[in-house]
């Protein structure tokens, strides 16, 4: 009797463990997570139906459970282990709640290389920065794809997608490595699951949806390290587009806010009924305006609409004052140089995040990547303002620890000398050499990001092709004591304007598409006039590379005089003179006026042309001519 008694029991807790209930987990980010790293924490975000009253354990040698943290919504669950004294391998994370157990693989893997083996961009780089849309179609079959969100490819249209994927920009490294750049920095590659309506939001990939995946529209994953290896086995650097400011309305994170501080001003989308194009009384869009966040006299409102607001009512703002918030994005950027190999960072809407949290991120990838850099999105024209941002910048006592800033000033000199006339004190390039003359309050001018045009501007050429500015303006930018940034297309004399639509410039590039009428990734594709500003700018940029008066010289330059504005760079005995002519007539550059950095050289040669200059007579300059002289 009692063995049947016995049995009757076994087999009622056999029947019961096998028909205990599984626990539901649809995704834990991150996908996977690495030994060897200087700090030996990692957050796990659980996602999955009611996972948040879950307990995790795990028997994984060198692995502890340190805590678990069970947020607002039901439907996530942060566990923080430590991983400092694990292996390789792959462990076992057991969920149980009640009845209900799960058990999951979690690889943990090892790092390629030590953190203070990735080099990052520097002022001896150039970068060429291009949006994968508009760039090259290198696959066709990943145009049109079942499961996203409604949208089409169109390239009749500015404002959707063209087709530009990651396999058309692998197929023209050596296009790039022919002109000389030296790193590519794309805009955003990370999936943007949002339909076409939201037209902010779609295909330049600034309102991300999954911060763990690439848009597969553009590739996979598996795509994007396969680029980035290439590239670096042709010598080019590749610096990844990130956003911590806001995330797409399309992110998970929206419909289910993990909790009820994960998002800033989260009340309009109880308002709204959880949808974008109705406007709450709590909704407030940023106002755009950078000056509070460093003005001394700001007011709690103005600095409130700056940092809470949204960017557009399809990108809501992140919380990065919420620990958990910020751990899970320091944790990405981790994540994708780890995985993919990525040489540095652009960090869009640098200011518009809070500063705190901003700065700790930039102290964890400093001292886990001493030699990495990042460059951080500072949209304001005057230095005293970017220079704040700087690492170890003296204008404040909070360190942001960003090593590279955008220089906005330069932008908008040389953007005004291209339409006036160089004269008086304050037009033309008088407006460059004003610019400069702030370099004292920059800790690091040589680490500060220089360029004349970008994805958030008009084309330098605007609507026309006056090749002697453009040489002006790439004359000044690759020779001054900045990091340079060229834009896509440049090279070709590819121009436009954003008074109709941001789509105007960031047009396709010719050739890259099936179907276009020519190729101007080739010779015989190109224009006269594209050919001999693409020789002109070849040229430029190899005699670049390596040249230590560049990237390590003494920078001299002159006030304007007579329309005539020069730079020098001087290192190790040799000299480099850029000179440019801000009239619309002839103008002499006085060779006495420039006597000091001169010296006893009796000639020069020009660095594109190769023709030689007599430097113990004045040289006449034609009108908005350019020269870059060295000896």
């Amino acid at each position: 009797m009692k063995k049947t008694i016995l049995g009757l029991v076994m087999a009622f807790v056999a029947t019961t463990l096998i028909a205990a209930p599984k626990l539901n987990i649809s995704r834990i980010d991150p996908t996977d997570w690495y030994v060897g790293l200087k700090n030996p924490s990692v957050q796990l975000m659980v996602y999955g139906t009611d996972i948040c009253e879950a307990d995790v354990t795990t028997d994984y040698a060198g692995v502890t459970i340190d805590s678990l943290v069970r947020l607002d919504s039901p439907n996530y669950l942060l566990v923080y282990m430590n991983v400092g004294g694990a292996k390789p391998g792959v462990m076992t994370l057991n969920f149980s709640k009640g009845n209900a157990k799960r058990a999951v693989q979690y690889t943990l893997k090892a790092r390629d290389k030590r953190g203070e083996d990735r080099i990052g961009f520097s002022n001896a780089d150039v970068l060429y920065m291009l949006m994968p849309d508009r760039f090259a179609n290198g696959n066709v079959d990943n145009d049109q794809l079942p499961g996203m969100r409604q949208y089409k490819c169109d390239r009749s249209e500015p404002s959707l997608r063209h087709g530009g994927d990651l396999e058309g920009i692998r197929q023209h490294l050596d296009y790039l490595t022919d002109l000389g750049v030296t790193a590519l920095w794309f805009t955003p590659v990370l999936e943007n699951n949002s339909p076409d309506q939201f037209r902010w939001s779609t295909y330049h990939g600034y309102a991300t949806t999954d911060y763990y995946q690439v848009d597969r529209r553009f590739g996979t994953n598996a795509e994007y390290r396969r680029l980035v290896d290439e590239a670096h086995a042709k010598g080019l650097k590749v610096v990844m587009d990130m956003i911590f400011n806001h995330c797409g309305f399309e992110h998970s994170w929206v419909e289910d806010q993990p909790s009820r501080d994960w998002l800033n001003l989260p009340g309009w989308l109880e308002e709204s009924g959880g949808t974008s194009d109705s406007r709450g009384t709590s909704f407030i869009q940023t106002s755009y305006r950078l000056a509070p966040i460093l003005d001394p006299y700001a007011s709690e409102v103005d600095k409130k609409e700056t940092v809470q607001g949204w960017f557009v009512s399809t990108m809501p703002d992140l919380n990065q004052n919420n620990v958990h918030v910020m751990n899970y994005l320091i944790q990405n950027s981790i994540w994708w140089i780890e995985t993919v190999g990525i040489d540095g960072i652009r960090m869009d809407t640098y200011p518009y995040a809070y500063a705190e949290p901003m700065s700790r991120w930039m102290s964890r990838i400093n001292e886990e990547y001493p030699n990495f850099n990042v460059v951080g999105e500072t949209w304001f024209e005057q230095p005293a303002y970017t220079a704040t941002w700087q690492k170890d910048s003296r204008l404040t006592d909070k360190n942001s620890y960003v090593k590279t800033v955008m220089d906005f000033s330069f932008y908008a000199a040389v953007d005004s000398a291209s339409v006036e006339a160089t004269t008086g004190q304050w037009r033309g390039f008088n407006r460059v050499y004003n610019s400069l003359i702030f370099d004292y309050l920059y800790p690091n001018p040589q680490s500060v990001m220089a360029f004349i045009e970008n994805h958030d501007t008009d084309r330098y050429l605007r609507n026309g092709k006056d090749i002697a500015k453009l040489k002006q303006a790439l004359a000044l930018l690759l020779t001054l004591n900045r990091i340079p940034q060229l834009y896509y297309g440049t090279e070709v004399l590819m121009n436009g304007t954003k008074e109709e639509t941001d789509g105007h410039v960031r047009k396709d590039m010719i050739g890259g598409f099936p179907g276009d009428s020519r190729n101007t990734f080739t010779r015989e594709g190109r224009t006269a006039e594209e050919n001999f500003i693409f020789d002109w700018l070849r040229t430029l940029l190899h005699w670049r590379q390596g040249n230590k008066v560049i990237t390590q010289g003494r920078q001299i330059q002159f006030i304007p005089y007579g329309g005539i504005y020069v730079v020098a760079r001087k290192y190790g005995g040799k000299t480099v003179l850029t000179v440019v002519n801000g009239l619309d007539q002839t103008a002499k550059m006085s060779v006495a006026r420039y006597a000091e950095v001169i010296g006893d050289a009796s000639s020069a040669t020009e660095v594109t042309s190769k023709q030689m200059y007599d430097l113990t007579k004045d040289i006449e300059m034609e009108p908005r001519g350019t020269l870059i002289l060295e000896w």
